[in-house]
């Protein structure tokens, strides 16, 4: 039971990830939101997994998926918000919305 309670509150974790990255204004607030809530989902799924495992290499198989998709999210969130900055996608600090505006793109103007 409470594998499934992780299970799910890993799927759940992973719905929330997905729809800040459908509704979040720029790509930086996405890739928080998609990798924080992504890796936490995981980290909760395999958790809920593991309980279920039979054998120690099953246990050690799961967490090292978890491992390499922690340091691969990692490193493509950083390589994905290093290319939008040199494209000219403004930092969080910079945007008007963060002096008080609206970050929504039509209620900036």
């Amino acid at each position: 039971m409470v594998s499934l309670a992780l299970v799910v509150a890993g799927l759940v974790f992973f719905a929330a990830g997905s729809l800040g990255m459908l509704r979040f204004p720029d790509v930086y607030t996405r890739l928080h939101a998609l990798t924080k809530a992504d890796n936490l989902g995981l980290g909760l799924v395999i958790l809920g997994l593991t309980l279920q495992a039979g054998s120690l290499p099953l246990v050690l198989k799961l967490l090292l998926i978890w491992f390499l998709v922690l340091f691969s999210g990692a490193a493509a969130c950083h390589l994905v918000a290093q290319r939008a900055l040199t494209q000219g996608e403004a930092e969080p600090e910079n945007r008007p919305a963060s002096r008080g505006g609206s970050t929504r793109p039509e209620e900036r103007s």
